[in-house]
This record gives C-alpha cells, sequence and structure tokens, in this order.
C-alpha cells in the first residue's frame, strides 16, 4: 500500500514538473516571438516587429502608418499614405503622418491643405466656408483666385469710324484679356466686378488713302 504511494507522488511530480518546463519554454518561445525580425512572424513589408505593436521597422521605400487599437498603436506598412495622411520621408524612416489641418482632407504637408471637406473653399492650403474679400471661385472649382490678366495683345490697325482709309490721324486698340474670370456667384450686386478685360487705346498716324482707292470701304 505504502508503495503505491510512494509511487502515485512520484508521477505527480514529474508532471507537474513537465507542466512548469512546457509553461517556462511557451514564455520563451512567446518572447522570441517579440523580438522576430523578418518573415514569418511580420507582415509584408516589414523588416522588423513585435507581437504587441506591429510593425516597427518597414522596408526601404514604405511608409509606416500607426493606426491606434485602443491604448495601443499598431504599425502597418503601405507604399502610400491614406487619404487623411501626408508622407514624410526622413533617411531613418518614412512615417505617415495625419493631417491635423481645420476642415482638411487631405494634405501635402503640414500647413497646406490640397483638399478641404465638402462645402469649403480653399486658397493657399486653408479651408474657409466662403473665398476670403477680393477672392472669387475658379470655374467649376471650390478653389478660391485672384482676377488674373493675360499679356496685352499686339496693338491693333490704325482707325477712325471703324475705317481704315481716308484719314490720317487715328486711334489704335490693345486689349488685356481675362485669364482666369471669377464666378458671378460671388460678385456683389452693389460693388463693380472685381476683374474686367482692360483696354487702351493710343493715336496713330497713317498715311492718308483715299477709301475705294487702294483702301477699305
Amino acid at each position: 500500500m505504502q508503495l503505491g504511494l510512494v509511487a502515485l507522488a512520484m508521477v505527480f511530480l514529474v508532471s507537474n514538473g513537465h507542466s512548469d518546463s512546457g509553461l517556462k519554454l511557451s514564455k520563451g518561445q512567446r518572447q522570441r516571438r517579440i523580438s522576430t525580425e523578418g518573415p514569418p512572424s511580420c507582415s509584408n513589408g516589414c523588416e522588423r516587429c513585435s507581437e504587441y505593436n506591429g510593425c516597427i521597422k518597414c522596408k526601404p521605400k514604405l511608409f509606416i502608418l500607426l493606426e491606434r487599437n485602443d491604448i495601443r498603436q499598431i504599425g502597418v506598412c503601405l507604399a502610400s499614405c491614406p487619404q487623411g495622411y501626408f508622407g514624410m520621408r526622413t533617411p531613418d524612416t518614412n512615417r505617415c503622418i495625419q493631417c491635423k489641418i481645420e476642415n482638411c482632407e487631405e494634405c501635402f504637408n503640414r500647413n497646406f491643405c490640397t483638399k478641404c471637406k465638402e462645402g469649403l473653399y480653399s486658397h493657399r492650403g486653408r479651408c474657409y466656408p466662403s473665398c476670403p474679400e477680393g477672392l472669387s471661385t475658379t470655374n467649376g472649382t471650390m478653389e478660391c483666385v485672384e482676377c488674373e490678366l493675360g499679356e496685352w495683345s499686339p496693338w491693333g490697325p490704325c482707325m477712325k469710324k471703324n475705317k481704315t482709309c481716308g484719314f490720317k490721324k487715328g486711334t489704335q486698340t490693345r486689349v488685356q484679356e481675362l485669364l482666369q474670370a471669377p464666378s458671378p456667384d460671388t460678385v456683389s450686386a452693389s460693388s463693380p466686378r472685381p476683374c474686367a478685360p482692360q483696354t487702351e487705346r493710343q493715336k496713330c498716324t497713317v498715311q492718308k488713302a483715299p477709301c475705294g482707292k487702294g483702301g477699305e470701304d
């Protein structure tokens, strides 16, 4: 009877020892997984990763995006940054940084928004509920621009009373056209149109030629 009890106790101790060593092995394996570099533990595009925080370092040319999961930040490698983020490259790493410009959906860097939220106007990298004073929208877009005039045209022919003949002294004209016209909706009825084609006139002299005899009617 006593021999049976001793044998049973030895079996219990041996099984307990195996359990403890198995537990220690499991912890050791888990620790190794946390510090594993390269595949198979790391996701595609990742050079160094952590089981708790995902990717820590991406392969060259890829951007690392930190996604918040409760109190953790999980690193993910991307070829380009998603909407609402812009890419910043440094010698050590390439990161996706969130746009923090007010009412901005897409940005070029920390200070310049390239796309505002729906219904808002864009001007010089910022978003507005309406165009700043003196500006108007580009036709068909939500971008605020100043009216822009082109170069002066060449001087036109010397004319008098809409004729180019029958006189010696007349007037010639040149014009400056709009390159970007403002939207009519942004022009106040009580204020003059902020931009308009410009016209210049100057006196001119030509060799007098009678109309109908080498000149125009």
